[in-house]
C-alpha cells in the first residue's frame, strides 16, 4: 500500500465519527469489511468508524492489519486482533462465533480489496450466518469492479456487454491451466481473472490460444504505478516481457466479450423467432441475446420486425 503518515487521516477519523456515528451498529454481528486494495486514500467513512469501534477484528494477517490501523490513526492492542487466514478458518471461524455469541461485535479485513472474494472470509461469514448471527457488509474497494471500469467491455458492433463471469485465479499446474483457457475460449461473455506476479507470465502464454481477443491487464491497481492496458491476447506475453516492472505487483486481467461473427446473425433470428412463439418480446430478446450471444439491442430492433411484420 502507499504509504502516508498517520496524520494525514486525522481529518478522515474525525469525519467518519460524524458521518457513521450516528448510525446503528448491532451487537453480535460480524461486519465484513473491505479495505484498500494499495492506496489507503481509498478506505470509506463507514469502515473507518466500524473498525474504530468494534470489540475486536478478525483479520487475513494481524501483522499487516495492524500497520493499517496504524497509518488510520487507530490504535488496537494485538490482543484486539484475530489471525483469520486460509489456513485455519473453519476453527477460527468457531471462536468469532463464539465471540458473537456473547454480543460482542466484531470486524473481518482480509490483506486488501473485499474479504470472500479469492480472499478468506467466505468459510467464515458462512460459520457465522449458520450460527444464527449476523453478517453485515462493508462495500469498498474491489480489484475486479476496479478494472471492469476500466476496461470498456463494448463487443463489436457497439452492443455494450455489462455481464461479467468472474474466474479468480486460475490452477497453476500447466495442464489444468490450459484446460481452464479452452474452457472460458467459448465463454462469449467478459472474465474477469487475478493472478500473482510470479505467474503471470505463465498465464499469459496459456492466454494465447485465443488470439485476437483483446485482453485488458491492470497491474498494481490504484498505487504509484498503476498501469492498464489492452492488447491481444496473442501479443500478451510481449506485452509482459516489454518492461522489466511488468512481472511485479499484483494483476487483474479481464477477456472482452467475443465479437459475434456475421454469419451468426441467421442462427440468432432463429432462436429469436421460436422464442417470440412461447415469450413475451422483452423476455425472448433477452434469452435470445444469451444463447446466441448476438447483440441485444440488434435482437431487440428484428423482434420490433418480426412483431410488427414490414
Amino acid at each position: 500500500m502507499n504509504a502516508l503518515a498517520p496524520a494525514s487521516f486525522g481529518a478522515a477519523l474525525s469525519a467518519a465519527r460524524d458521518a457513521a456515528g450516528a448510525q446503528h451498529y448491532p451487537q453480535g454481528t460480524l461486519y465484513v469489511v473491505a479495505t484498500p486494495i494499495g492506496n489507503l486514500a481509498d478506505i470509506t467513512l463507514r469502515a473507518l468508524h466500524v473498525l474504530e469501534i468494534v470489540d475486536a477484528i478478525a483479520c487475513e494477517d494481524t501483522r499487516h492489519t495492524q500497520g493499517m490501523l496504524r497509518a488510520y490513526g487507530i490504535d488496537r492492542p494485538g490482543a484486539q486482533l484475530l489471525a483469520v487466514h486460509q489456513h485455519n478458518e473453519a476453527e477460527a471461524a468457531q471462536a468469532v462465533v463464539a465471540r458473537l455469541a456473547q454480543g460482542e461485535r466484531i470486524a473481518y479485513v482480509s490483506d486488501a480489496g473485499t474479504p470472500g472474494v479469492s480472499d478468506p472470509g467466505a468459510r467464515l461469514a458462512a460459520a457465522v450466518r449458520a450460527a444464527g448471527h449476523r453478517v453485515l457488509p462493508l462495500p469498498g474497494a474491489s480489484s475486479v469492479i476496479a478494472l471492469v471500469q476500466a476496461a470498456g467491455l463494448v463487443a463489436e458492433g457497439g452492443d455494450e456487454r455489462s455481464a461479467f463471469v468472474f474466474a479468480g485465479f486460475l490452477p497453476s499446474k500447466t495442464g489444468e491451466r490450459d484446460t481452464a483457457v479452452q474452457a472460458l475460449s467459448r465463454e462469449p461473455r467478459s472474465v474477469v481473472l487475478l493472478e500473482a506476479p510470479h505467474r503471470i507470465e505463465a498465464l499469459a502464454r496459456a492466454l494465447v490460444i485465443l488470439g485476437e481477443r483483446r485482453v485488458t491487464v491492470g497491474r498494481e491497481l490504484t498505487k504509484q504505478f498503476e498501469e492498464i492496458a489492452t492488447v491481444a491476447a496473442s501479443a500478451l506475453p510481449d506485452w509482459v516481457s516489454a518492461g522489466r516492472d511488468r512481472t511485479r505487483g499484483e494483476f487483474a486481467l479481464v477477456l472482452h466479450p467475443v465479437a459475434v461473427a456475421a454469419d451468426d446473425g441467421a442462427e440468432a433470428e432463429r432462436v429469436l423467432r421460436l422464442l417470440l412463439a412461447e415469450l413475451p418480446l422483452k423476455g425472448a430478446v433477452k434469452l435470445a441475446a444469451e444463447i446466441s450471444g448476438a447483440p441485444r439491442n440488434a435482437l431487440y430492433d428484428a423482434a420490433l420486425k418480426l412483431r410488427d411484420g414490414p
